[in-house]
């Protein structure tokens, strides 16, 4: 193998690996907060479902159960928020975070929009449009009404979407697209 070639290897290796413990860091905001919702109950719905989902994604034992024991110590609270905001085309998008300070979470979500062209909306400006459903897996928002845009709309709000999704404060992004 090369020089080049395993330059090539180490990077990918390095990004796969930067991906890996984001969303891991996400899932342990998760249990730890359905955690602390159930008082460390292993069989309510919402502390079960995020062990499923770490499982799913072969997270360590270990951090699940450090996740838990965190959420039954004291001081430790998490909080889910919904944002709403309109993104390219004018397509609705919600965003789920769940995070131990509002402000910070606020600060980081609107940062992400300003950069690209955009800005938080007021409470219901969006999620009129939308269903919330109650899974097993967490809340879904299913979009009663749909909006269709252009390709290039279409490329600008996957390009946004992966930057909000990147945000440790963020676990879940949903729009209205076609």
């Amino acid at each position: 193998m090369s020089h080049s070639q395993w330059e090539k290897k180490k990077y990918k290796k390095a990004a796969s690996e930067g991906k890996t413990s984001q969303l891991y860091a996400k899932l342990v905001k998760m249990i730890t907060h359905e955690a602390k919702l159930s008082g460390g109950n292993r069989e309510s719905s919402g502390l079960s479902a995020a062990i499923k989902k770490a499982r799913s994604v072969d997270m360590p034992a270990d951090n699940i159960e450090r996740a838990i024991k965190k959420a039954t110590e004291a001081g430790n609270a998490m909080e889910s928020i919904t944002y709403e905001a309109y993104g390219p085309g004018g397509v609705g998008i919600v965003i789920e975070a769940l995070t131990d300070s509002k402000n910070r979470a606020a600060q980081e979500i609107r940062h992400i929009l300003d950069k690209n062209g955009f800005a938080l909306g007021g409470i219901g400006s969006v999620t009129w449009g939308f269903v919330r459903e109650i899974t097993p897996e967490g809340v879904i928002w299913k979009p009663n009404i749909t909006t269709a845009i252009s390709e290039e709309d279409s490329n600008a709000l996957l390009d946004l979407v992966e930057q909000l999704e990147e945000n440790n404060e963020v676990q879940e992004v949903f729009t209205n697209t076609e």
